[in-house]
């Protein structure tokens, strides 16, 4: 290998602090990534590296070492974390991280503590029967969706750099291997909480709550039930997060309990996609065989999730079995009054209503989906242009041809400048902020699939990189990408994506 795959210890350059290292030894296995034959940096996220006040000139003369897992970061302690989690709905008492590696934690330019982990790295005493690698596609795709949804506005882990092996995995066929690099506020999920209550291991559960509440949480510190708070707190967090999901028509496909963090961010981006026209019984995963993570399911999931994060805190929830009980109960309805908040706002939001509510506005927001989903119209273009149309009625035309009838909007069109009629707000200025949560381009299905094949297939990264370029700024409009917030055509539909592992 080269010197810069073998880089020489870099002393100061890194600045971690490793509380998850610090836990009982319960909490995770020390393990260190495996070698690679011949890494290559595909992709290093430069201003992020920047933004963790990382030493981003080392890290670029020096990544292929360091984003492997050929060489350590110096002052990183790499460990596999242990969690459990509902697949499904069926409970595995222990996951863990496969194929995940916690190198480091580190304090970033604002002051919050962000994880970098590897994924791909190798086997880890929770991998099973797995080889604890990962292909290059996955590791593609999970680096152009985690930087979009950030670029959207939406919680999520980051992209810090994706690393090409050398090496091949072998899945349905032989592929080319790669590791990618993700940094998160924390990798700590529903499951890891259950991983201890499973066990039986109620003062491990209160030990993992008060490093969270240190960790995401420190305002719950003087709260007269933290534990309790602690339980509202990341309903909230994940109500909030999926109420943004459905605004940008994203849909997760594996919302496992050990696919959820407790830092409310979107984590693990293996059979996720973006819906193009709007059906709430869209499914793209194809191990979800019965719909169980549909997009329009998304919201229940995430109640059910946060009954099942009750069910592992309730026995720090109150000395008393029944109050515990009926504390829990009592969060876990709420989550689903906390999401209809949430998605209130957004879908208000992006029809250009306001902040004050009238009377008809929710018939309206109803009845503007039930046409959508009717005349199988394109959910990003759909909102995109109805932008456009709150600025000026010319544009109804192109609105109407997303539409089966291009005349099917026509009514509720008047209606809704009716109401708007009663607010205001110039419609410039309605037309800019619809515009400001209403993106231009996603990671459609398709564009997303041409890029990983050329990259598989040909060596070719020329798409990857323009699809990262273009979704970094989603919300402008970007003629010389045009042919990107297009919907596919017959015969570039994707219906079927497919988990890393």
């Amino acid at each position: 290998m080269n010197e810069a795959s073998n880089p020489k210890p870099m002393g100061k350059a890194f600045a971690f602090d490793n509380s998850y290292a610090r836990l009982p030894d319960i909490f995770f296995a020390p393990v260190d990534p495996t070698p690679v034959e011949a890494p290559q940096v595909i992709k290093f996220n430069r201003a992020l590296a920047q933004e963790l006040g990382l030493d981003a000139d080392a890290l670029e003369r020096h990544g292929a070492g360091y984003f492997s897992g050929n060489v350590p970061l110096p002052g990183g302690l790499p460990l596999a974390m242990a969690y459990a989690g509902h697949q499904f709905g069926r409970f595995v008492p222990r996951l863990g991280d496969g194929r995940a590696i916690l190198l480091a934690e580190v304090i970033d330019r604002n002051g919050r503590r962000r994880d970098i982990q590897l994924k791909g790295a190798g086997q880890t005493p929770y991998s099973r029967r797995g080889d604890g690698r990962a292909a290059l596609g996955p590791v593609l795709r999970e680096y152009i969706i985690s930087e979009a949804m950030h670029a959207l506005g939406i919680p999520t882990t980051r992209a810090l750099a994706a690393v090409a092996t050398g090496q091949a995995v072998y899945r349905d066929r032989v592929l080319p291997g790669a590791v990618f690099t993700r940094v998160a506020a924390s990798h700590i999920r529903v499951g890891t909480f259950q991983f201890f209550a499973a066990r039986g291991e109620t003062e491990n559960v209160r030990v993992l709550a008060d490093h969270v509440i240190d960790r995401h949480y420190p305002d719950l510190k003087g709260a007269e039930k933290p534990y309790l708070a602690l339980l509202d707190a990341v309903a909230d967090r994940q109500a909030a997060l999926i109420a943004k999901w459905l605004g940008v028509g994203f849909i997760h496909g594996v919302m496992n309990t050990d696919n959820m963090t407790i830092s409310g961010e979107t984590i693990d981006f293996g059979p996720c996609a973006f819906m193009d026209r709007y059906d709430p019984r869209t499914v793209y995963s194809s191990i979800d065989q019965h719909g169980r993570y549909a997009f329009g399911n998304q919201p229940a999931i995430g109640q059910w999730n946060i009954a099942r994060l009750a069910e592992a805190m309730l026995a720090i929830l109150d000395e008393n079995e029944d109050k515990a009980l009926e504390a829990a109960n009592a969060a876990v309805t709420r989550f689903m009054e906390r999401f209809q908040e949430h998605w209130k706002a957004v879908i208000r939001a992006k029809t250009g209503l306001g902040s004050e509510e009238q009377d008809v506005d929710q018939a309206l927001i109803r009845d503007l989906l039930v046409i959508l989903y009717e005349q199988k119209a394109d959910y990003t273009l759909a909102f995109r242009r109805l932008a456009d149309a709150a600025e000026d009625s010319a544009a109804d035309a192109a609105l109407g041809e997303l539409f089966e009838d291009p005349n099917a909007l026509t009514p509720w069109l008047a209606a809704w400048r009716d109401r708007l009629s009663q607010d205001a707000t110039a419609p410039q200025t309605r037309a800019a902020a619809m515009r400001k949560l209403n993106p231009a381009f996603i990671p459609r299905n398709h564009k997303v699939e041409e890029a990983l094949n050329a990259a598989i297939d040909h060596g070719d990264f020329s798409l990857f990189e323009a699809l990262n370029d273009l979704l970094a700024r989603p919300y402008e409009d970007q003629p010389a990408f045009a042919a990107y917030a297009e919907p596919p055509r017959p015969g570039e539909e994707i219906t079927a994506t497919f988990c890393g592992t």
